[in-house]
């Protein structure tokens, strides 16, 4: 596993698995979104920036997804549509992104004969709990446009791997959170309003819990499964084995703010009542079992490095700004 693809490379995750495989040694070629200005995401303000080589395309683009992959071992596909509430305005954007762009990938690998290629999947496949913690025989349930179409990139990535032998292996990470993540995120969303002197934290729906996982340890998980011969074809999660309702997590990092805040409900930020993921939590007996990973971050330590960055990093956000 010398040289690596990385697609959407200057995004959350993209960028700290970017960076990771960097101080690993490998030789990493970084996709990123095509645009006018010519930015790398994330990456524009990483310390290895120049350490990579950068291609600029769409993912759904099979042309310049095809000449991506020439010459790698390794694919690490990350590039999608991941805004929950934005698929409820465009389901075609997330199929077109999600579905075709995860074909292209497949596809150019297969055409390229790449030896492991790794898909990244989300806990939202899952729909809400139907028993926990969820492993991963857990049915599947497609509860938003988003959830339905990263489904079906699941299932296309694992026919190519009984159709053709492609090398496929399926990454699920539950709730991912840290430096970087975007606003519309649940634990930005809520740092960011007590960064700015808000006292009363509107969010949309508080009961639901999840489990989180921190930034730094995600990454991590990938290049344990990247590096398994017992995964291919497999689906592994990623998670904590742990989950905290909405309303405690905004507790806690209040508490770790020192500030005591209300919280209340916002109607735009509800989703749909049926189209609501009650409960997620994972599972994490297979990827501990099969691989060397395990996490180094607890929930608070990783809350605590997150709400140092983004206090620190409070105006690249319009936190004042609700966007789906």
């Amino acid at each position: 596993m010398d040289k690596i693809l990385i697609t959407g490379a200057g995004g959350f995750i993209g960028s700290h698995l970017t960076e990771l495989c960097v101080e690993k040694g490998f030789q990493v070629r970084a996709f990123v979104h095509y645009n006018s200005r010519n930015s790398r995401g994330w990456l524009d303000d990483s310390r290895y920036k120049n350490d990579v080589e950068v291609i600029s395309g769409d993912i759904r683009d099979f042309d310049i997804v095809s000449d991506s992959v020439k010459g790698v071992d390794s694919i690490f596909h990350l590039a999608a549509l991941i805004g929950i509430p934005y698929s409820y305005v465009s389901p075609l954007a997330y199929i077109e992104t999600n579905m075709l762009g995860t074909y292209n990938v497949l596809q150019a690998a297969r055409e390229s004969r790449t030896g492991n290629v790794l898909i990244t999947s989300t806990s939202e496949t899952y729909g809400t709990a139907q028993y926990v913690p969820i492993d991963e025989h857990h049915p599947i349930v497609g509860q938003s446009p988003y959830s339905a179409t990263k489904i079906s990139a699941d299932q296309l990535a694992i026919s190519f791997y009984r159709s053709f032998g492609l090398p496929v292996k399926i990454v699920r990470p539950f709730n991912t959170y840290g430096p970087r993540q975007s606003a519309r995120a649940i634990i930005p969303t809520i740092i960011l309003q007590i960064v700015n002197g808000v006292q009363k934290i509107t969010l949309g729906n508080f009961r639901p819990t999840r489990d989180f996982t921190f930034v730094k340890d995600t990454p991590n998980a990938f290049l344990e499964i990247a590096k398994s011969d017992r995964l291919f074809g497999e689906v592994t999660n990623v998670g904590m084995n742990d989950e905290i309702s909405m309303y405690d997590l905004a507790k806690l990092i209040g508490n770790l703010m020192n500030s005591n805040v209300e919280i209340i409900t916002d109607e735009k930020r509800v989703r749909p009542g049926d189209s609501e993921v009650e409960r997620l939590v994972c599972n994490n007996s297979k990827i501990k079992t099969l691989t060397n990973w395990k996490p180094n971050y607890t929930l608070e330590e990783g809350l605590i490095e997150t709400i140092k960055w983004f206090e620190n990093n409070r105006q690249l956000y319009k936190s004042n700004v609700y966007n789906v």
